[in-house]
């Protein structure tokens, strides 16, 4: 499904509030970004209980139950779990994920709030969820008849959002700092092979791991615990991150001068992180236009070029890599590049063969 517009995860909870409640809704999104437990969250705000079924594990049977002999007569009995006579929230997840048959299955039950005989209690509300295509899940086409009978939402994910969750939620501090430095790493896009990725879920499953260690803790447990929830790359670069913590090197304290950049060859780790946490760092704090940049951002944008210049000393590679485009999206402004290279022409790299700075 194309997506036009997205919401965050605390704007699909203001959109289910006000849409689900007289609507069926449909939430499309990448796996592990927090479909399910928003909409857990939803039926416990409007104080209805949560009925959850898995498209992608039903039978047709499962929904509208077996045949039996009443009066005579036959009489399709759906399960228990659904034919409760208080109303309540029906989440059907992975809903695009299950066979055409039990889609058809689902035909009366999303439009006219009926299983064979049985009716949804009033007041019961409707919500389905699914993966996308793109995100390599398991799903099929969904007939135009079933698309037609929901609100479709499209659900990305809020670094923001996901923060102010953590914090509630006494996620680890450890992956609070880590994503409070790397926001772009809360997520990443599922990989066309079988490895861990990160999302929202896999920070949790490793803050749930890190708990456990406790003071156990060290270099090389963190490095298995990462590299079995994240995506390679940023498992990498937490292990660096656990090791600045630990260590002597700080980029608050390489910023303001009482530091500098991590020299020894072993080290390189926690260069490379420190280096991207820069990247970062500029990109959050400096401003499009150069006209718009105030006293103190002129003076991050001098000492910027002093630490690039230290960096290019050390590893021009890495120093290159804070100025260049990647593949994240996120980039330095225009103005700020051109004045690096002028400064520091080796920083300069040819474009890539997509027309971007390389």
């Amino acid at each position: 499904m194309n997506t036009v517009a997205t919401v965050t995860q605390k704007q699909l909870m203001d959109f289910l509030l006000n849409v689900a409640v007289v609507r069926p809704v449909f939430i499309w999104g990448a796996p592990g970004i927090g479909k399910s437990a928003i909409v857990q969250t939803f039926a416990e705000q409007v104080g209805l209980d949560c009925v959850s079924l898995l498209g992608s594990q039903l039978a047709p049977e499962d929904l509208i139950g077996v045949p039996q002999i009443m009066d005579g007569v036959s009489r399709f009995c759906p399960p228990r779990n659904i034919a409760r006579e208080e109303s309540y929230c029906l989440f059907l997840d992975e809903l695009n994920a299950c066979s055409h048959e039990v889609q058809k299955a689902f035909y009366s039950l999303i439009h006219e709030r009926r299983i064979g005989e049985y009716y949804l209690p009033p007041g019961s509300i409707v919500v389905g969820a699914g993966n996308r295509a793109q995100d390599n899940a398991i799903v099929r086409p969904m007939s135009s008849a079933l698309l037609n009978r929901m609100v479709h939402v499209h659900l990305r994910v809020s670094h923001r959002d996901w923060l102010e969750w953590a914090y509630e939620n006494e996620i680890h501090q450890m992956i609070i700092d880590y994503i409070q430095n790397r926001p772009d790493h809360l997520w990443a896009q599922p990989p066309k092979h079988e490895e861990p990725f990160s999302s929202p879920r896999s920070w949790h499953m490793l803050s749930d791991a890190l708990y456990e260690y406790r003071d156990m803790l060290n270099e090389n447990i963190v490095e298995v615990l990462a590299y079995g929830c994240l995506t390679p790359a940023h498992a990498t670069q937490f292990k660096a991150f656990f090791r600045q913590v630990h260590g002597d090197h700080n980029l608050n304290a390489i910023l303001s001068g009482d530091q500098g950049w991590p020299e020894r060859p072993e080290d390189r780790d926690i260069l490379y992180f420190l280096s991207q946490s820069f990247r970062a760092h500029l990109i959050k704090e400096l401003p499009p236009m150069h006209k718009k940049v105030s006293r103190s951002q002129g003076e991050l944008v001098f000492r910027a070029k002093a630490l690039l210049k230290q960096l290019t000393r050390i590893n021009l590679e890495l120093a290159q890599m804070v100025v260049a485009d990647q593949d994240d999206g996120e980039t330095l402004p225009n103005w700020f590049v051109v004045e690096v290279i002028r400064d520091l022409p080796r920083l300069a790299r040819k474009e890539n063969g997509n027309g971007k700075r390389a």
